[in-house]
């Protein structure tokens, strides 16, 4: 096995493009578990630790673009204002000392549907950023994951940085597991509503063979706060609304059965936690309401 470490963004971008099957390492902590095991095997790993501005962040007016290798623990610690949803998954991501090593890079570039980062990221509507030799390209991350474990990254292309709109509106995200943290998914949801659009969006993580959407939960559910004037008047949802909503997004869902959990479960899972989100995000959003009109 070849170590390769590059000393910027250009070298590693380089050494991408003449190994195309280098294996890139930042945090390691997917992939070090798996050569320990001797699951895997690469032919080249591509140590990315000393390029700072994967570390970095911006925060912009609207955007914060967020380094590829920037640690969970970072986020939680200074982010949780502008990104509440990915800050609050950041809290189940494994043991502290993987908190501070793993970032969002390595979630999406292992593209496992179990990731802790991919339902907050696909409810908050990110953009990631991806480098080569040929240039830069921003892939929403609608478009980012193709398939189990697979992702829309050419073979000579790295993950560079994740650009994601500061929150709006209130954002929720919930995870079953044998625990708090340090535990894998049984499956995951994320929520964020969008005054400014008017809209919903969800994220649904460990229960289909790519993290996805919700998208009849997201439309049923901004078409029933929006035809019932909920937007303006903050009052509470109803019931049966909510129950619509939790339905909606157990049928998005195609879960199988594993050792952490059946199928049957996951969707009856991921019912509860969405009526549970939505509750949370909404008594969230009515506080927020009564504020304003009280200014």
């Amino acid at each position: 096995m070849d170590f390769l470490r590059p000393a910027s963004w250009e070298e590693a971008l380089a050494a991408k493009a003449e190994h195309p099957t280098a294996v890139p390492i930042a945090g390691g902590t997917d992939i070090m578990v798996e050569i320990n095991f001797d699951q895997r095997r690469p032919d080249v790993l591509l140590d990315l630790n000393r390029i700072g501005e994967l570390q970095e962040w911006e925060t912009g007016e609207e955007t914060v673009r967020l380094g590829a290798s920037v640690p969970y623990t970072r986020i939680m610690e200074n982010l949780r204002a502008e990104l509440p949803g990915l800050a609050l998954a950041s809290h189940t991501v494994a043991s502290p000392q993987i908190r501070n090593r793993g970032g969002v890079g390595g979630n999406l570039g292992t593209a496992s549907p179990a990731g802790d980062a991919h339902p907050a990221l696909l409810a908050a509507g990110a953009v990631v950023e991806v480098a080569s030799v040929r240039g830069t390209r921003l892939i929403p991350i609608d478009d980012f994951y193709t398939g189990v474990k697979r992702n829309a990254l050419a073979p000579d292309e790295l993950i560079r940085a994740v650009h994601i709109k500061k929150a709006d509106g209130p954002q929720q995200f919930s995870k079953v597991g044998t625990r708090n943290a340090m535990v894998i998914a049984v499956c995951a949801f994320g929520l964020a509503l969008h005054p400014e659009t008017r809209t919903v969006r969800t994220g649904i993580g460990s229960a289909a063979p790519t993290p996805v959407r919700a998208r009849p939960a997201e439309e049923f559910l901004a078409a029933a706060l929006d035809e019932g004037g909920f937007w303006d008047n903050g009052k509470l949802i109803p019931p049966a609304v909510a129950r619509q909503f939790a339905e909606l997004v157990s049928g998005s869902a195609s879960p199988i059965d594993d050792v952490r959990g059946s199928a049957s479960y996951r969707r009856h899972a991921l019912g509860v936690m969405a009526r549970r989100t939505l509750g949370w995000t909404w008594d969230e959003y009515r506080g927020n309401e009564r504020t304003i009109r009280c200014a």
